[in-house]
């Protein structure tokens, strides 16, 4: 099987876009439409849709859940991890946002374009700094309903939301074996 990070997809003059992704806060969104994500997918969406190079995950980190971080992966996302702790109500948490965050700008010289995909409001200045600098790409959020107001706010008219791509991107057992079909959108 192919690592999609150790393939080179950058042409020339082609702008090196990387992916920061909130993985909880892209499960849940797209979860409270209904319908789970093919992360396998996904990738190959971001890949050939919008050439991205780099797609990190951030992601608390579970001992048990060894298997999923390996096929996270192996389908080309670099995973962050976060420490887990329960909370007050038993719940373990990992919050990741300083985490994405550090990391967009430890690699701030290293991309031309940033994807940032979450709903959420704390990312408010990483979007607006990166917008004014003209290295927003777009932020890609799970639901148009749950988006923070703050986010809409900084990234303008670049903001899309994922509502519409359950056909693409939808996790079906059985189905989603087979390698992602290209996209041709």
């Amino acid at each position: 099987m192919t690592n999609l990070n150790t393939i080179n997809i950058q042409k020339p003059n082609q702008p090196r876009t990387y992916a920061f992704i909130d993985s909880q806060n892209l499960n849940l969104g797209i979860e409270s439409l209904g319908w789970k994500l093919d992360f396998k997918r996904f990738r190959v969406y971001l890949k050939e849709k919008y050439k991205v190079s780099t797609a990190y995950l951030f992601i608390g980190y579970v001992t048990a859940n060894q298997n999923l971080y390996s096929f996270l992966q192996k389908a080309g996302y670099v995973l962050i991890f976060k420490p887990t702790l329960p909370d007050r109500d038993g719940e373990v948490k990992g919050n990741v946002d300083a985490d994405l965050v550090l990391q967009a700008m430890i690699d701030f010289p290293k991309y031309d374009q940033a994807i940032i995909v979450s709903s959420d409001g704390d990312f408010y200045s990483l979007v607006k700094y990166l917008y004014e600098r003209k290295k927003l790409c777009f932020v890609m959020s799970p639901y148009v309903k749950t988006c923070s107001v703050l986010l809409k706010k900084s990234a303008k008219e670049k903001i899309i939301f994922m509502d519409n791509l359950r056909h693409k991107l939808e996790f079906n057992q059985g189905i989603n074996e087979k390698a992602p079909l290209k996209d041709k959108t």
